[in-house]
């Protein structure tokens, strides 16, 4: 058996890792200009902004939330309203249109596949809010603008306090492994497989998954991270909501649906509420893939996963 000095191995390792590095480089840049060009050109048609659907109408079903002690409705991308501890919970919430850097009337960015399914004044009263990071596809100015009550709490990551309106009663900073308790229901932050940046070299801002305990549940929003282990280790939820889009060729930051379904079975989980999806173009997969894929990877497994369709309510069923 040849053995290499160990100077050599090393050597090698750094050059295979910055081979990999420079191969999702080159296919991130290439997936950036199959679809930025063309959508700031659509951006700079005309103003966008956080605009009301052709006819809105509250919707009945969110109407009935209270009904409920755990309750779920996907509102598009990574918004996701939850009934828990009786409370009113919105994690991060996007009703905007288009997202992306806002230059005067215009917004620099993708725009919604479509509308979204309600408007902040159609919702429940929010009590809290979760921002899991800066991106402005989690954290969207224009939204939380419009949802901003003295009311309702913020909880965002590290260095993210500066970028939410104001208006609300309190916004609060937390880290990884760091506790809350937030009118009887406990937050902890976990660290995903991700990162914060608002812009290209803002690095430092934090990246949070949440753990929401209340007295009869617990639920994780997992936000945006690449497959890790780390949910593996923590309490038992009964409801997980992970993102399962925007891997195509960002795989090394968004997990695969195969790689979703794989954290979900670490973990001591009742139900996986697939979001991050559907919603805005963000990478180069089919829009229907990610779930086509999720169930495939589930196979018999399968009804564990809620197929609910904007808007919805969805509460997992009693015993």
């Amino acid at each position: 058996m040849r053995v290499f000095p160990i100077e050599l191995y090393m050597s090698r390792l750094s050059q295979s890792k910055a081979r990999d590095k420079m191969r999702i480089v080159a296919a991130v840049t290439r997936s950036g200009f199959r679809r930025y060009p063309r959508e700031l050109a659509r951006s700079l048609q005309k103003p966008t902004r956080c605009r009301a659907l052709s006819n809105p109408v509250s919707s009945p079903s969110l109407d009935g939330i209270h009904e409920h002690d755990l309750a779920f409705s996907w509102l598009g991308h990574a918004s996701v309203l939850f009934r828990q501890g009786g409370m009113n919970i919105l994690a991060d919430p996007v009703f905007s249109q288009r997202i992306g850097l806002r230059v005067g009337p215009w917004t620099l960015g993708p725009e919604r596949l479509s509308s979204a399914p309600a408007l902040p004044e159609h919702l429940p009263a929010i009590d809290l809010i979760l921002i899991t990071h800066a991106h402005f596809d989690h954290l969207d100015k224009p939204t939380l603008d419009r949802l901003a009550r003295q009311q309702t709490v913020v909880v965002t990551a590290r260095r993210t306090r500066r970028l939410i309106p104001r208006g609300f009663g309190a916004v609060i900073e937390m880290d990884w492994d760091q506790q809350r308790e937030i009118q009887g229901v406990n937050i902890t932050c976990i660290q995903p497989q991700h990162w914060g940046a608002r812009a290209g070299v803002d690095r430092n801002r934090g990246f949070n998954s949440y753990a929401i305990e209340s007295d009869d549940h617990r639920v994780l929003i997992a936000g945006d991270t690449a497959a890790t282990d780390v949910f593996a280790n923590i309490d038992p939820v009964d409801v997980a909501a992970f993102g399962i889009g925007a891997y195509d060729p960002w795989e090394h930051q968004h997990a695969t649906p195969e790689q979703v379904w794989q954290m979900f079975c670490q973990m001591q989980a009742g139900a996986l509420f697939p979001i991050h999806h559907s919603t805005f173009e963000l990478s180069d997969e089919a829009v229907d893939e990610p779930m086509q894929r999720l169930l495939a990877a589930a196979r018999d497994e399968s009804h564990r996963i809620v197929e609910s369709t904007q808007g919805e309510l969805w509460s997992p069923p009693r015993g």
